[in-house]
């Protein structure tokens, strides 16, 4: 079970949830939206351990033939619209 907390409440009772993280990750949440997650030392390093063999930095020129279609065929979501309409002067 994952705990969720606002972000104020998470500020006030700190201590608590510093406890409590080492039984479960806490969800934070700031206006009804997450923000953040609070995990412990022992999750983390698990996390970090798992995405550091997963990542690899590519120059351009050595991209795989499926990442470049990946990053060809990518279209933004269309609730930023508004943003394509500014960089067209609209």
């Amino acid at each position: 079970m994952k705990t969720s907390v606002g972000a104020t409440e998470f500020c006030r009772n700190f201590g608590l949830y510093q406890r409590q993280v080492q039984r479960e990750p806490i969800e934070i949440k700031s206006h009804g939206r997450v923000t953040g997650y609070f995990v412990s030392p022992e999750d983390f390093d698990r996390v970090r351990r798992i995405l550091g063999a997963s990542q690899r930095a590519y120059h351009p020129s050595e991209l795989p033939d499926h990442f470049k279609e990946t990053i060809r065929d990518a279209r933004m979501d269309p609730e930023h619209d508004h943003l394509n309409a500014l960089l067209r002067g609209k």
